[in-house]
């Protein structure tokens, strides 16, 4: 039991902090569990037919979860359309809502932080891994006069991380809630120890160590609302301002445990199945159990835009817009680590962007 404990704090080697961060980044690894392999992309949803002679700037405001998406999807977006620059800021859901809604950037011309160098400072998208609320839609309302485009590009499940040398088979929800909330409004009796848990040979008594996301994530609230029925989050959780840092808090502690978003895997971590309820067979998050819903903590990842219905939208967003719910952007949103979506969905999309106005979207079908 010494020795379990000692090793809980010892952390992890530079080499393995830096791997750890590259593999956060890029969301991808060579070698990935069955459970991880990239998924495929609907064969029906049609290619990207690039027009021409489009520019212009974007800033795409984002959350934690969404910003190594769409810097994915980005960069591969300029491949096809190097005259369209892109910045992609991240700091939270709540954060990129505020600065859409307001209108105003953090990145200005020259920001090291953007890809590429920009003229405008006026946020045109936002990326965020939750729906608006209702205020926040009241709030959007009040300031342009219509409502916000929503558009969801891809699937997402919240994912229970441990280290990668827990035995921990994998949890019901009602487990997860006595973990994590004070409320417990699964009815399920506190859970601290690992030995709730049914963990032996040293684990018995053995703190669990919980961590998640701060006040400023998606993540953090979608999280509270599905898992924990809107209950309250113990003071004991280590919030983490990004992703990464919070899947590096695991890799270091043997005793931890922590709720983040799929696309961050790496070797010095273990993401648990779950059981919707107890006697259930845990299911594991993949492309098939989050669009069948089998898996109890899927979510849709959202991209919004500024469409006035009276008129179209800029040239350069819908471009990327189209190229987004194309076979080609569905393609760099799976190698994100994230699961791309239907072709029914893709259709329900480019209806909602062109929204009238065909001209805008260039009149591409959704499915051959």
């Amino acid at each position: 039991m010494n020795s379990l404990y000692r090793h809980s704090r010892r952390g992890v080697t530079a080499g393995m902090v830096s791997a750890l961060c590259l593999f956060s980044l890029t969301s991808a690894r060579a070698e990935q569990p069955l459970n991880l392999v990239r998924p495929v992309v609907d064969s029906s949803i049609a290619s990207y037919q690039p027009k021409t002679g489009v520019s212009g700037a974007i800033v795409i405001a984002g959350s934690d979860t969404m910003q190594p998406i769409i810097v994915k999807a980005a960069s591969a977006f300029k491949l096809w359309q190097p005259n369209i620059k892109i910045a992609v800021q991240g700091g939270g859901s709540d954060a990129a809502m505020r600065q859409f809604l307001q209108d105003q950037a953090t990145i200005r011309r020259g920001d090291a932080k953007s890809q590429g160098h920009l003229v405008s400072g006026h946020v045109k998208l936002l990326a965020s891994s939750r729906p608006f609320t209702d205020d926040e839609r009241k709030d959007f309302r009040s300031r342009y006069g219509f409502e916000p485009t929503e558009v969801p590009i891809a699937l997402d499940a919240i994912a229970l991380y441990v280290n990668h040398q827990n035995p921990l088979q994998g949890l019901t929800l009602d487990q997860v809630d006595a973990l994590f909330s004070q409320s417990r409004k699964r009815g399920a009796p506190n859970i601290t120890t690992w030995g709730q848990l049914g963990l032996a040979d040293g684990w018995e008594q053995q703190p669990v160590r919980l961590y998640g996301r701060d006040k400023r994530s998606g993540t953090r609230t979608l999280f509270i609302h599905t898992a924990l029925l809107d209950g309250t989050l113990k003071s004991e959780v280590k919030e983490e301002p990004g992703t990464a840092m919070e899947i590096l808090d695991i890799s270091r502690d043997l005793l931890g445990i922590g709720y983040a978003g799929i696309g961050f895997q790496a070797s010095t971590v273990r993401i648990l199945p779950i059981a919707p309820k107890t006697g259930e067979t845990p299911v594991v998050p993949t492309a098939e159990t989050a669009t069948n819903g089998t898996y109890p903590l899927t979510r849709s990842l959202y991209l919004y835009a500024k469409r006035d219905p009276k008129g179209e939208l800029e040239p350069e967003i819908a471009e990327f817009l189209r190229y987004i719910n194309s076979r080609e952007g569905q393609e760099a949103i799976a190698k994100a680590g994230v699961y791309p979506i239907s072709s029914q969905q893709i259709t329900t999309n480019l209806q909602a962007l062109v929204g009238g106005h065909t001209s805008s979207i260039g009149m591409i079908a959704a499915t051959r």
